[in-house]
């Protein structure tokens, strides 16, 4: 090897060569993955701005990785209703609001997302106004339900007797067997209204890896890659030889 650096030994350049092929390909991966989420975001900004379809037309089947903004009719289920415990809007803590929504003709419940309702800081939850009786014409995206991890402690709905029930996890398996009844497959974000004391600011749901994430990984994944290349050289760097010291003649 000219310059500085010796040779290293072909499983060293073998090794090194595959490590850094591997971390390219994750930080390239994490990319893509950045830019598919950016364009969910940007067609889920442009749903909520579309003129709303029927909601018969996507009910059972919504399109993949599509936000349609919907019109339906139904009365709502006032006596069941379910509490998203502390969803992420701000530090006072908080409930999201879901209602079942029974659609004239349909055999399966609507979930409908009312919005969020600020806490007081304490661990009661917010109090409910009453909802309208009667069949009622709503407007929303319909979205897919919000994401949960694992549930510690089994199903806590089922514990419960009395609602409102509150959960920190949104499953709607759950949801579906508390209720005794098929739901459809998503949930029914309404439109903002300023008369309205819910807060409806609906987002897509990503967790802990929102886009900016993605990114950050892949800047570590690149970062590794420039890094086992750096330890080949330095660890095959030629060293100076040592010059001997002056013997006193003395």
């Amino acid at each position: 090897m000219l310059g500085g650096f010796r040779r290293p030994p072909w499983w060293a350049i073998l090794l090194t060569a595959a490590a850094a092929v591997l971390f390219v390909r994750l930080g390239f991966w994490q990319l893509h993955r950045a830019d598919y989420k950016d364009e969910l975001l940007r067609r889920y900004a442009a749903a909520a701005v579309a003129p709303p379809q029927d909601f018969a037309a996507v009910a059972d089947r919504p399109p993949p990785d599509a936000y349609p903004r919907v019109q339906v009719q139904g009365r709502y289920l006032a006596d069941r209703i379910y509490l998203l415990d502390n969803p992420k809007h701000d530090d006072r803590g908080g409930v999201e609001v879901y209602v079942p929504l029974r659609v004239p003709g349909g055999d399966h419940l609507l979930l409908a997302d009312l919005g969020f309702l600020p806490g007081n800081g304490t661990d009661q939850a917010p109090q409910l106004p009453p909802l309208p009786e009667g069949v009622q014409s709503l407007h929303g995206l319909y979205v897919p339900p919000p994401g949960h991890g694992f549930e510690m402690g089994g199903d806590a709905l089922a514990r419960q007797t009395h609602w409102p029930k509150k959960t920190i996890y949104f499953d709607m398996g759950q949801i579906a067997a508390d209720l005794g009844a098929k739901l459809y497959p998503r949930v029914l974000g309404l439109d903002a209204d300023p008369a309205s004391i819910y807060v409806r600011v609906h987002t897509l749901d990503f967790g802990d890896m929102p886009p900016a994430r993605h990114r950050a990984y892949a800047f570590q994944w690149f970062s590794f890659a420039i890094a086992v290349v750096v330890i080949l050289l330095v660890l095959n760097r030629k060293r100076g030889s040592r010059k001997s010291r002056p013997t006193d003649s003395r």
